[in-house]
């Protein structure tokens, strides 16, 4: 058994100081460690699969990351383990709980996850090992990771047993609700037919600053994007639908540029909960920019259900400053100008025409040589502003 501290402290020396994750009873004492430590910046996310996009986000802004989650949770990671971090090559360090282990009685949902966590760690190709107990083995564990997260660029599980760490008491500060955000609707009755997805990324490309990052959707908006021009700034997210917005929020939170996510309703249909954790941390350089031409335009125009979904509401109820609805190329214009004026986050829903750009491209950039230009891109952030 280790105490929390004796973890946090060889983490440190090891680099890894960003954290993201869902509790369990089994993390109780690591967990709490972390969230009462005012040096460790945590974001507790709504899922699992959010914790691990936040963190590659994290990553891609220059931190070493650590995602904490139960084994049960573990499913929820597969499909951002194996389309965003595998094909983009983002290392995460994992703390994945074994509850169900053979041999220990448990609750009935763990009955199948349990005897099969480690080999679906080995079927997703993510090296992993048993928890280490003692501080000797602490530090020998830490460096062995590191050295595969560094030398392979993959992510690198602990696997932890129920005890594993000493007990250690809740130090969280209560956290005050964010307060509504303004919500206003642009739209003028669609008089006009409303614009087409390329045409309102056409105007992003046009009205953004040199210095702004820019996340893409999976699907048609990173193809249309990447079309349109390419540019060291655009992280396409060829997979993890839903993840973009937690990815932007890990870059967000660590860097000063302005982050521009394109987001698709589909895929914020999928993960709505990442709404709510936006607006809980409150980054007031994050624009959440969201193409709703309600259908899953990749696969053949089936409808969301996006027509009866405000966006723009759930995210002033969930905090973010300003969220605008238009559904004009001129009223999105005054929707971003707006945004870029103040701090956010901000969310722009955009209702557009179904369809795509009739001559749509591919990223022709390998996926990790997407990911090291755009951290490269955010390192130079801090580079410039060292010289300043």
């Amino acid at each position: 058994m280790i105490r929390a501290d004796d973890f946090l402290l060889v983490a440190r020396t090891q680099g890894f100081d960003f954290y993201s994750g869902v509790p369990c009873s089994f993390l109780t004492p690591l967990i709490n460690r972390v969230i009462g430590d005012p040096a460790t910046p945590y974001v507790g996310a709504t899922s699992e699969g959010e914790a691990v996009a936040i963190a590659a986000g994290a990553w891609l802004a220059g931190r070493q990351t650590v995602v904490m989650c139960q084994n049960s949770g573990l499913g929820n990671t597969v499909n951002p383990l194996t389309s965003l971090n595998a094909p983009f090559r983002i290392p995460v360090l994992l703390v994945v709980t074994w509850r169900g282990q053979p041999g220990r009685p448990d609750e009935p949902q763990h009955a199948l996850m349990g005897p099969i966590t480690p080999a679906l760690l080995d079927l997703m190709q993510i090296p992993n090992r048993p928890f280490p107990e003692s501080v000797p083995h602490l530090m020998s564990a830490f460096a062995d990771a590191r050295a595969v997260m560094d030398r392979y660029g993959v992510p690198f599980a602990f696997v932890m047993a129920q005890g594993a760490v000493a007990d250690e008491a809740l130090r969280e500060a209560p956290r005050a609700p964010p307060s509504p955000g303004m919500v206003v609707d642009l739209c003028r009755g669609v008089v006009p037919p409303r614009p087409t997805r390329a045409a309102v990324l056409a105007c992003v490309l046009a009205m953004l600053p040199k210095d702004a990052a820019v996340i893409a959707t999976t699907g048609k908006c990173g193809r249309e994007l990447f079309t349109l021009a390419d540019r060291v700034q655009h992280f396409y997210l060829v997979g993890a639908m839903g993840g973009a917005s937690a990815l932007g929020l890990g870059v967000a939170l660590n860097t000063t540029r302005p982050v521009v996510v394109l987001d698709g309703d589909g895929a914020a249909l999928m993960r709505m909960g990442n709404i709510a954790t936006i607006g809980a941390h409150g980054p007031c350089n994050l624009i959440h920019i969201l193409l709703d031409n309600g259908v899953h335009d990749s696969t053949g125009g089936q409808a969301t259900v996006s027509a009866g979904v405000s966006f723009a509401r759930v995210a002033g109820a969930c905090g973010y400053t300003l969220a605008s609805v238009v559904d004009t190329v001129t009223d999105f214009e005054e929707a971003l100008r707006q945004a870029l004026a103040q701090p956010g986050p901000h969310m722009i829903h955009g209702r557009l025409l179904p369809g795509s750009m009739p001559k749509l491209g591919r990223p022709t950039v390998k996926p990790e040589e997407v990911a090291r230009r755009f951290k490269d891109f955010l390192k130079s952030d801090v580079v410039e502003k060292t010289k300043g």
